[in-house]
């Protein structure tokens, strides 16, 4: 059982911020909460939170801060007026964002005093508190190390390093996994689904073959980093003709082909930079370097 009580304040009480609020009353932490829109923190005073009337406030009621507003421009607005509250205190900006970003409001926030961790929320509001969720935080050992039990109560706090722009950047890496993956999972579901299967009977067999497909990523990594690609499983050549199935499938179906298309372009670059005989991870190499030359 979580014994830390510290106190904690949240600036931001949307959809996801109302969540995180709520997580923290539930592991014990007094909390106080702060919007703009002050109606929305109702919920949460019946439930135990204390209600800021100002930004000022806010802060000054506790030494950790947690902000999730809709951009770093609306959380700079929040701030700035009141930044000189932030010395000596912790913020841990859990708003979405870029790398670039991360790194500017970290100095940002250094410059006035402050500790800065960049979190990522790789979960919905329902999902929030749940220990099987992952939160993504980058920023310096010392701070997130001094806060990772409060930080629990969110869900299970992942440190990446001290570079604050790692929580951002992995963040966008796994959205872009995420919709890969969702969408060849509905593109698959087209496909069966012309044949009048249902989703939820073809769903759990892709589930069992996503987990496989997860072996593979284990396997590609090596070679990714050391940028030698051994085709002794399935290579480029092979997986053009395998895919040339789907394409077939998918057309005399009418079923849109533009991903497996697209999949099938770059596997052939890849052929054309010789990388035919290699396996599917010398697609990296294509990846790194756009055929427009951005």
């Amino acid at each position: 059982m979580n014994t830390d009580r510290r106190s904690v304040t949240v600036v931001g009480l949307g959809l996801m911020g109302s969540a995180l609020a709520g997580a923290l009353l539930d592991h014990g932490h007094p909390t106080t909460v702060w919007n703009r829109s002050a109606h929305k923190a109702r919920p949460l005073v019946d439930r135990g939170a204390r209600l800021a009337a100002t930004p000022r406030e806010a802060i000054e009621a506790s030494r950790l801060i947690v902000a999730c507003v809709l951009d770093y421009e609306a959380l700079r607005a929040v701030l700035e007026p009141v930044a000189g509250s932030l010395s000596g205190r912790v913020l841990v900006n859990l708003t979405s964002g870029s790398p670039e970003q991360a790194h500017e409001f970290a100095a940002w926030a250094g410059s006035h005093g402050a500790d800065y961790l960049d979190g990522a929320i790789m979960t919905t509001p329902p999902g929030v508190g749940s220990p099987e969720m992952m939160f993504l935080y980058s920023g310096p050992d010392l701070v997130f190390e001094a806060h990772r039990s409060t930080l629990a109560a969110l869900g299970d706090p992942l440190h990446l390093g001290a570079d604050p722009g790692l929580a951002s950047l992995y963040d966008a890496a796994l959205l872009g996994l995420m919709w890969s993956t969702m969408t060849g999972w509905l593109h698959g579901a087209a496909v069966v689904g012309a044949e009048k299967t249902p989703a939820a009977v073809f769903t759990p067999v892709a589930i069992r073959w996503l987990t496989a497909v997860a072996g593979f990523l284990s396997a590609y990594a090596p070679q990714v980093d050391a940028g030698r690609y051994p085709g002794d499983d399935a290579t480029v050549d092979v997986q053009i003709a395998a895919i040339d199935h789907l394409l077939h499938a998918a057309q005399a179906r009418r079923v849109d082909n533009a991903l497996p298309e697209l999949l099938k372009s770059l596997m052939e670059r890849a052929k054309a930079a010789g990388h035919g005989s290699d396996s599917y991870a010398s697609l990296i190499e294509v990846l790194r370097e756009p055929a427009d030359g951005r």
